[in-house]
């Protein structure tokens, strides 16, 4: 039983806590956040579609349509880029 309650608070409960943090984050998309993708790229939001979708701007001229599920962060216009901390 002492297992288990370890496990619960040092697996379980942070990675409910992360994913929370992530469906909040791209709930609250908007028209001009910068964003990056599960695929690496980084690109600006020009349309909200719907709930599941949102059109990126990857270049001028060039739009796709992107899963919100599939966006890794988002970033508020001017939002300065995080520092990795390597480890």
């Amino acid at each position: 039983a002492l297992m288990l309650v370890i496990f619960y608070f040092l697996m379980f409960r942070p990675q409910q806590k992360r994913q929370k943090q992530h469906q909040e984050m791209i709930k609250n998309v908007r028209k001009g956040d910068t964003v990056i993708t599960n695929g690496g790229l980084v690109g600006k939001v020009t349309k909200v579609i719907d709930d599941e979708k949102v059109e990126v701007e990857l270049a001028p001229a060039v739009r796709v349509v992107q899963l919100r599920a599939m966006l890794t962060d988002v970033r508020a216009k001017g939002e300065p880029v995080k520092e990795a901390a390597s480890s």
